[in-house]
């Protein structure tokens, strides 16, 4: 493993502790609130870093595009979040490795291979142990399933958008994302300003380490690999997530969860290993 690849092994590690962060924010404010203070800032951050490099007129649309699926991809999760774990909220979210196949074909025309179904196939077996072994899905896993597949699409969407500029498509799918979180959330939560540090914690933790900082290192060190290795890195972030839970709010999963959680990686693994 190079030193890029050591760089991004530890991005991943930080977006894997933004789901016991999250989880611990939601006893203080609404869910839709804490993403607008999210991307708030971390817009705000990315116009004071980076300037006009990221108000480039050519990348607006496709911004409010991408926007779109984020905000419906964080939506979906961190409002289940509220009803699941925050290690159940890590590996289904990791679902959209392979979901993206299937979205791709629809979208772009990609083909699909025997070896995407078959991924499919063990993660959704993993999904329905993790979940509890039960056709009644947990209501928050089932909201994470389609925070998983908003994911799915917006990676296909940055993919068809790849001739844009890549710096300035992520800060207005960031900006927008942020104008849309926080029209649901004036309109639908009740507002509220947190006085108590811990929910600040998990906002700073999240808009700083895990959007601007990690997006930007993210960036300058992923094109020292190959996609497969940068895919295999990034799949481990919902172990990352497991072993954060674990640590600071003190989660395990049951047998049944554990085995669930190999079952996705295997299938994610399957996916991001292919030729």
């Amino acid at each position: 493993m190079n030193r890029s690849e050591a760089i991004l092994l530890g991005i991943t590690a930080i977006w894997g502790f933004t789901f016991p962060a999250m989880k611990v924010s939601l006893d203080y404010m609404p869910p839709i609130l804490f993403l607008a203070y999210r991307f708030g800032i971390a817009a705000l951050l990315m116009l004071l870093l980076f300037r006009s490099k990221v108000l480039k007129r050519e990348t607006f649309k496709e911004g409010f595009v991408l926007g779109l699926t984020l905000f419906f991809g964080h939506g979906f999760q961190i409002v289940g979040l509220e009803y699941t774990t925050a290690s159940n909220s890590a590996f289904i979210t990791s679902l959209y490795v392979v979901f993206t196949p299937f979205i791709a074909y629809f979208l772009l025309g990609d083909r699909l291979k025997p070896r995407d179904a078959l991924s499919l196939a063990v993660a959704l077996a993993g999904l329905y142990l993790i979940s509890g072994a039960s056709l009644n899905f947990n209501y928050g896993d089932m909201l994470t399933v389609l925070c998983a597949l908003s994911f799915a699409f917006q990676i296909v969407l940055v993919q068809r958008f790849g001739e844009k500029d890549y710096l300035s498509l992520a800060f207005w799918q960031i900006a927008w994302n942020f104008v849309f979180s926080l029209a649901f959330a004036l309109l639908f939560e009740p507002f509220v300003f947190p006085v108590e540090p811990l929910p600040w914690a998990g906002i700073l933790y999240t808009s700083v380490f895990a959007t601007v900082v990690a997006f930007t290192l993210q960036v300058k060190h992923q094109r020292n690999t190959n996609a497969h290795k940068a895919a295999l890195i990034y799949s481990s972030e919902p172990i990352f997530g497991h072993i954060a839970a674990f640590l600071t709010i003190h989660e395990i999963l049951s047998p049944k969860g554990y085995l669930g959680a190999l079952l996705i990686m295997l299938g994610i693994w399957n996916e991001v290993r292919k030729d």
